[in-house]
């Protein structure tokens, strides 16, 4: 409740000290959704992580039925056996994790792999909302899907390049990102 108070205070700001610019809002959720090539990249997702995780699944069962064995076996095993058996089980349960961390950590091969398949996916929805912001005159768009977040602004607005001339970190043609080139 206090956070969409402070959202909604913020936005009313924004209206405010904006003077007339448009202000909109998108719903990506929504419109992912309704894109074919996202539905297709999140079934190759399902995919692949089910793959990962039947061989992690696997690695798990191993070390169950090697502690299930031990353990029944623990009493008529010599000192020396016991401990090669402990090792061993440490060992597989320390590759298991190894193989969840490679496949589920952060960053881990599921992370790359879902970059990779919504990278264009995404790109193509950005290009569609700037050029929508555009048509319609739209200097600040948000994304209601998640957090409120600016995902286009017109760069006519920015004045990045002034704070920074006026820090002495640069004049305004140092920006890369500056593009005065308007349509």
């Amino acid at each position: 409740m206090y956070i969409r108070f402070l959202v909604l205070g913020f936005l009313f700001l924004i209206s405010n000290v904006t003077f007339g610019q448009k202000i909109g809002y998108i719903d990506s959720e929504f419109i992912l959704s309704k894109m074919p090539e996202y539905k297709k990249a999140q079934e190759d997702l399902n995919k692949i992580s089910g793959k990962w995780q039947k061989e992690v699944d696997d690695k798990y069962k191993e070390i169950v039925k090697l502690k299930d064995d031990f353990n029944a076996a623990e009493v008529l095993l010599t000192e020396d056996i016991r401990k090669e058996r402990l090792d061993t089980i440490t060992k597989k349960e320390k590759n298991a994790k190894e193989l969840q961390n490679k496949y589920f950590g952060y960053e881990g091969m599921l992370f790359l792999k879902r970059q990779e398949l919504a990278k264009p996916v995404q790109d193509k929805l950005f290009l569609a909302v700037q050029k929508v912001s555009r048509a319609k005159q739209v200097q600040i768009m948000f994304d209601k899907s998640g957090d409120i977040v600016m995902i286009y602004t017109d760069p006519k607005h920015d004045y990045t390049d002034y704070v920074l001339e006026e820090l002495g970190l640069g004049d305004k043609n140092d920006n890369p990102d500056n593009k005065k080139d308007q349509k």
